[in-house]
């Protein structure tokens, strides 16, 4: 199941090499939805696994990021107690910085500021 959610970082933890063929880095990002007047903050922390963990360093840090990622749920069982886990597992990270954002929106744009094509047809009445 594939989800995505945007935010902003404010926690990377260094790779954690769980044992000699896995490894893990975590990360939270500051989730804000608003509801009517209220603002409503998450705080909400992801997985990276295996060779994802590069998808992220310290450059992330306090950046407004796209996050897709996987819900992912376990259950495991230890001297007869059954425990269940859930992470989510992300997959892609992409920075949503203003200056990316300002070139891919379009301007704002009147008949003014558009520039006539043909100097014969601007003279037309209509």
């Amino acid at each position: 199941m594939a989800f995505e959610i945007t935010g902003k970082i404010i926690d990377i933890s260094p790779v954690n090499q769980v044992s000699d063929k896995f490894k893990k880095r975590e990360f939270v990002i500051e989730n804000k939805e608003t509801g009517g007047s209220a603002v409503f903050i998450n705080y909400i922390k992801f997985q990276l696994v295996q060779d994802k963990c590069d998808l992220i360093n310290e450059s992330f840090m306090n950046e407004d990021v796209k996050i897709w990622f996987n819900l992912k749920g376990n259950k495991w069982e230890r001297d007869g107690k059954v425990s269940y886990f859930t992470n989510l597992d992300a997959w892609k990270i992409e920075k949503n910085s203003s200056q990316a954002r300002s070139q891919d929106a379009p301007a704002h744009v009147t008949l003014e500021d558009i520039p006539p094509e043909n100097d014969e047809l601007s003279d037309l009445p209509f």
